[in-house]
């Protein structure tokens, strides 16, 4: 066993899996602390390094590309300090390091495990049901399907839909940018029927608008990855994206886009005669379904 102990977490290697646990210090971020532990087999490792310094050094792990949800959903934003592959190492443990950081170095080569991407998640995630409370409402996922309550301070738009239920297979994919605490983010849920539309995500029924706390927003990466995670994976979706294009070059679209084009569409009229979209919003919107489509 390969193990290093730390303020900011502990990092313990058996020969086949890597468990990285947060520290409980008050520097650790709240996400770490939240997403807790974390199993990663040796399959998913493309690497780690030690990066020494005077003050305090690092240890950090790249996984292969296509391996993990949580890389997969936050797509490389999240904040450094967030990120659960990095493990700050005090000078005094920096020869501990190097030698956790060797011992999965060997293991890697020992096994012969490759570099490339994988066509599978080789972790899971974070288990359900989980539920977090953002600046823009309550978004909360259950394996099955995703629930959205808006927060009181959520635009008119939005509370005049109602609550937001999605069924897992509904869904297309999720998008997530956190707030920067300078800029906001949003977490986005995109359906086949929604996939063109580009409502900014302050008035989008499907988009969390993320802009109060950034600490507490960039909880949201939690139900973005146990949404990803439950999804097909992304190299599935590639093939599929293709298909699509050949088939777009054959031919004219199939019927079923216009119908969800159709049902758009009315939906944006509805919303508009009920008050709830001002003409110049109805007009955007409508603007960019068709440009979608």
């Amino acid at each position: 066993m390969a193990e290093i102990i730390q303020r900011d977490g502990t990092w313990a290697f058996d020969g086949s899996t890597v468990r990285i646990t947060p520290g409980l210090h008050r520097s650790v971020p709240l996400f770490r602390q939240t997403y807790g532990e974390i199993a990663v087999p040796l399959q998913a490792v493309a690497g780690v390094v030690h990066e020494p310094e005077r003050r305090r050094g690092r240890l950090r792990m790249r996984l292969r590309e296509g391996a993990d949800p949580l890389l997969q959903a936050t797509g490389g934003r999240l904040p450094e300090a967030a990120d659960p592959y990095r493990l700050l190492v005090e000078p005094d443990r920096s020869g501990v390091a190097e030698y956790v950081a060797e011992e999965i170095r060997r293991a890697l080569l020992l096994d012969q495990v490759s570099k490339g991407p994988v066509t599978s998640y080789l972790l899971t995630g974070p288990p359900v049901p989980v539920s977090v409370r953002s600046s823009d409402g309550t978004v909360s996922f259950d394996g099955t399907r995703v629930r959205v309550d808006w927060a009181g301070t959520s635009d008119r738009v939005k509370r005049a839909t109602g609550p937001r239920v999605i069924a897992l297979e509904d869904l297309v994919q999720v998008e997530w940018l956190p707030n920067s605490g300078h800029e906001d983010g949003f977490l986005r849920f995109v359906t086949r029927e929604t996939a063109f539309s580009k409502l900014p995500p302050e008035k989008d029924p499907y988009a969390l608008d993320l802009w109060g706390s950034a600490r507490r927003d960039l909880l949201t990466a939690l139900v973005a990855t146990a949404v990803t995670a439950r999804l097909p994976h992304p190299s599935t979706r590639a093939g599929a994206r293709s298909a699509d294009r050949r088939e777009a070059t054959a031919g004219p679209p199939p019927a079923g886009h216009h119908d969800v084009l159709l049902r758009r569409l009315r939906e944006l009229g509805e919303l508009h005669r009920a008050g709830v979209l001002t003409d110049e919003e109805f007009a955007r919107a409508k603007a960019a379904v068709l440009r979608g489509f």
